[in-house]
């Protein structure tokens, strides 16, 4: 790891820290505050958001508002997200075009008729309004376009760079991005497709190592509140089913003997394995979605559990214990972000490849 590397884990870990060091100061100055529920503050930074929360000052939240969009049964609805005034609890209510909307734990209701306020059942879900459907910029939807347009920035800059240079060599970020591309064409595509079919899967394949790879770096950055577009198990079941349409798609009769009517094997063993590997199928791209979404989110909610470590001991004597930790399981997450990406490619490549094997003889 290098030294400025080093310098932005510190940073990040630090940055944490002294928000939740405050907070700890906050609920002890304030014990009529409710108890710390450490479950609740991990969901909350953990899940998609209307607004990017930056920091409280003197008790009021600065965000950087999103816009909301909404469609119901009254046409389309669009206002920002401050709208809302950081209430989360379905207290306040906006009112447009003559409907009534309350934001309830990051989900967007419309109250039904004259209602002013959201009622409840016993389990807490309200029971006098309605889901609009909701086409709101969320800021996972807005990193996606950030990290889009990034990567596009990037490649376009490095085939520039080619395009400027003598004999196609090298410099500035084409050095850096010619490597990955590079490793993912000799140690991913060809050993796993084979030498003569890996060229039309190359764009899938670098599309998704990277694509991944810069949203779980995103994730890391703690200005941007969490905002971890590979945590959102939305996002990998579109990816991995984009892997199980190509992977179908791609398949040849070899791919589909093996899997209705095994050869080389007796009859009764093939109608045994035959809904084994068709189950098998649709197991691929499903593992594939928990797997990233999994480890992803499993590293943040570590993070977090360490810091959350402050308000259940009620002490700030702990959070030397909880930044040292947390800064170490910070150093693996930098790590695993290149470590997911590698695996959702390798096995999206190992899928085609099985997918277009030709039959040995």
């Amino acid at each position: 790891m290098t030294v400025n590397t080093f310098k932005n884990v510190l940073f990040s870990v630090l940055f944490l820290s002294i928000s939740i060091v405050g907070f700890a100061k906050e609920e002890k100055e304030n014990p009529e505050k409710e108890k710390f529920d450490a479950k609740e503050m991990i969901m909350h930074h953990v899940k998609d958001a209307h607004e990017f929360h930056v920091i409280d000052i003197n008790g009021e939240p600065v965000s950087i508002p999103l816009p909301i969009i909404l469609y119901s049964d009254n046409g389309l609805v669009t206002f920002m997200s401050s709208e809302f005034h950081h209430d989360d609890s379905g207290h306040h209510v906006v009112e447009k075009n003559g409907m009534k909307f309350v934001k309830l734990h990051e989900k967007i209701y419309q109250l039904d008729g004259n209602a002013n306020s959201v009622e409840f059942d016993d389990e807490h879900h309200p029971v006098n309004a309605t889901t609009p459907w909701n086409l709101s910029i969320t800021r996972n939807v807005f990193m996606m376009w950030v990290s889009a347009i990034v990567l596009i920035l990037i490649f376009v800059a490095a085939a520039r760079t080619y395009k400027k240079s003598e004999g196609n060599v090298p410099t500035g970020i084409a050095g850096f991005v010619e490597p990955l591309i590079v490793f993912v064409r000799d140690d991913i595509a060809r050993p796993m497709i084979g030498e003569h079919k890996y060229k039309k899967y190359m764009p899938y394949l670098l599309t998704i190592f990277f694509f991944i790879w810069i949203n779980n770096i995103f994730g890391l950055i703690p200005i941007l509140n969490g905002a971890n577009l590979s945590g959102n198990i939305a996002f990998t079941m579109v990816l991995a089913l984009f892997t199980f349409i190509i992977t179908t798609v791609s398949g040849n009769a070899n791919y589909w003997k093996h899997i209705f009517w095994m050869p080389g094997v007796p009859v009764p063993m093939k109608l045994f394995l035959m809904p084994i590997e068709l189950i098998g199928i649709f197991t691929k791209p499903i593992s594939l979605m928990i797997r990233l979404f999994a480890n992803i989110t499993a590293g943040h909610i570590i993070i977090l559990a360490l810091m959350s470590l402050i308000f259940i001991f009620e002490t700030v004597l702990i959070a030397p214990v909880s930044v040292a930790f947390s800064l170490f399981i910070t150093v693996i997450e930098i790590v695993v972000t290149a470590i997911q990406a590698y695996i959702f490619t390798i096995l999206s490549a190992l899928y085609f490849g099985m997918a277009t094997e030709e039959a040995h003889h």
